[in-house]
């Protein structure tokens, strides 16, 4: 099991959960996170004055899944996120020893 951790544009996150949805992954847990990578903020303008934003607005993306449907979800969440621009996003895949449902004890993937 992995699980894939996606940070991506606040307006492009709705398509992406929309697109997972159509290809049957609904379960995932959102997080409204700021931050920055190699270009250390964004510049923007409003009523002639130049504002530097040290940190931009991201939604974290966080989907447990099994081994055989990693690539799937990367390749849909990389085509409904990307623009060619700065600040697209990152993806993280880390590996998941065990889950456990609460409710049922269910342990494994059966917990999925």
């Amino acid at each position: 099991m992995k699980k894939i951790t996606a940070i991506v544009r606040e307006d492009r996150f709705a398509m992406v959960k929309n697109a997972l949805l159509d290809i049957g992954y609904p379960g995932m847990t959102v997080t409204e996170v700021k931050g920055h990578g190699h270009q250390k903020g964004i510049t923007e303008q409003w009523r002639g004055r130049t504002f530097k934003s040290d940190f931009t607005r991201k939604m974290q993306m966080e989907i447990v899944v099994m081994d055989k449907d990693v690539e799937k979800i990367m390749e849909c969440i990389v085509k409904e996120t990307k623009t060619g621009n700065i600040g697209d996003g990152k993806i993280f895949i880390s590996p998941i020893e065990n889950i456990i449902r609460i409710r049922t004890g269910e342990k494994g993937e059966k917990a999925i």
